[in-house]
């Protein structure tokens, strides 16, 4: 196997384009802020994971320092909106550089709907929601990420199944490299192997 070698202190800024293409597929965290001024943010954010369970934590990161983590820093509340395939188009519309004064709900015609415990509001189209206060930040040269505790869940009936989110249900969306998104694609079902079985 051929490989090309690659120096990220060469790099420098040039290897977000390689991690964006190999570290894939990543969750898209919709991310939704309320400036000081009251105005209500919308934008995805693709560097997204589950950070912790006791308390539950998750993470994003801004690339850079955008409306979201400005909203963030000043109100320590946001709430992330689950990401699927209907809403793909509207998504990636709310990742347009809007001024700071104009909100990506009226730009992308979205419903605001009030959230249980914090101010931002929620999408009324996603199925999900997970508002969250935030716990600290962790700044990495230009970029920032952002840890939220997760106070409240709110998860439409219509993608559970058995006590439970089903991803079928859910569609998930997930992005890739340059501007490419996928769909879950093929789900399989793997059991977790014991040791005991193995030795």
């Amino acid at each position: 196997m051929t490989r090309i070698d690659l120096d990220p202190a060469e790099l420098g800024v040039a290897i977000y384009p390689w991690l964006n293409s190999l570290v894939v597929p990543r969750p898209i965290a919709w991310v939704s802020t309320r400036s000081a001024a009251g105005v209500d943010n919308l934008a995805p954010h693709s560097f997204f994971t589950i950070a912790g369970i006791d308390p539950p934590v998750v993470s994003f990161t801004s690339v850079g320092h955008k409306d979201t983590l400005r909203n963030v820093l000043a109100t320590g509340e946001f709430v992330i909106a689950f990401s699927n395939e209907e809403l793909l188009d509207k998504i990636n519309l709310t990742a347009t550089d809007y001024p700071p004064d104009t909100s990506e709900y009226d730009a992308a015609q979205l419903t605001r709907e009030p959230s249980a415990r914090v101010t931002p509001a929620r999408v009324g189209e996603s199925p999900v929601a997970l508002e969250c206060v935030m716990l600290d930040t962790k700044e990495f040269g230009s970029c920032t990420v952002v840890f939220g505790q997760v106070v409240h869940v709110a998860v439409a009936e219509q993608v559970m199944r058995d006590g439970r989110p089903e991803v079928s249900l859910l569609k998930p969306l997930a992005r890739l490299g340059a501007n490419e998104w996928s769909t879950i694609g093929v789900v399989t079902d793997h059991r977790r192997v014991p040791y005991s079985e193995i030795a």
